[in-house]
């Protein structure tokens, strides 16, 4: 059976995001890589792929996904039964390990990629951070992690006392807060966040892919 093969870029969250799905599911790979730099991810050998012209875009036999999230789920029901269960057993685990999932993409990961845009990604393409921009949504994420902190005092991981797709989801784009925004504070100011933190980000799948992001 041919592996699974990758398109994608290890400075890109959503790339980093299927790469550590596949890590916890002990699935080997073809990694492919597209040189966003170069603007391969516009080009009509990589748009055939995808349309949208992002990354990443996994290719399963027959099977062409591209959305980083719902690329995670098909590989965590694909394979389930093989390393890290991240779904949940019973009906209402997996109810809590979807609803998290859905808090991290609606409301946490809006302000933090607004904030690693203003702070890393503009100045590097020459333009000027808008810090107010970055307060406001610096305000939006500690609202969001005052609500993870109340409920992680309650529970280990997000879904529950197992590490699931809703803890997963988060890896990157925190990484990224953390180390390139050195916005840590937001984490580390949380007793219970900066534990779950400390705990999911030191899991030899996630270690993988952090050692190849930029720092």
């Amino acid at each position: 059976m041919a592996l699974i093969k990758v398109h994608g870029h290890h400075f890109s969250t959503a790339t980093c995001m299927v790469l550590c799905c596949l890590n916890e599911k002990q699935v080997e790979y073809d990694f492919v890589l597209v040189d966003l730099p170069t603007g391969a991810h516009k080009k009509p050998q990589y748009l055939a792929l995808n349309p949208f012209g992002v990354v990443p875009t996994v290719q399963d036999e027959d099977l062409t996904l591209f959305e980083s999230r719902a690329i995670v789920k098909y590989l965590a029901k694909k394979f389930k039964g093989q390393g890290t269960e991240l779904l949940g057993n019973t009906l209402a685990e997996q109810a809590l390990v979807e609803q998290w999932c859905q808090v991290e993409g609606q409301s946490f990961y809006p302000p933090a990629s607004t904030i690693l845009f203003q702070t890393v990604l503009f100045p590097l393409r020459g333009g000027t951070t808008d810090e107010a921009v970055v307060e406001i949504n610096i305000g939006k994420l500690n609202r969001v992690l005052d609500i993870y902190e109340e409920r992680l005092s309650k529970s280990k991981y997000l879904a529950g006392d197992f590490f699931s797709l809703a803890d997963l989801q988060h890896l990157p784009w925190t990484q990224y807060l953390v180390t390139a925004c050195k916005k840590g504070d937001l984490i580390s100011s949380r007793k219970h966040v900066s534990a779950w933190w400390e705990d999911i980000s030191s899991r030899p799948a996630w270690k993988k892919v952090a050692e190849k992001m930029p720092k």
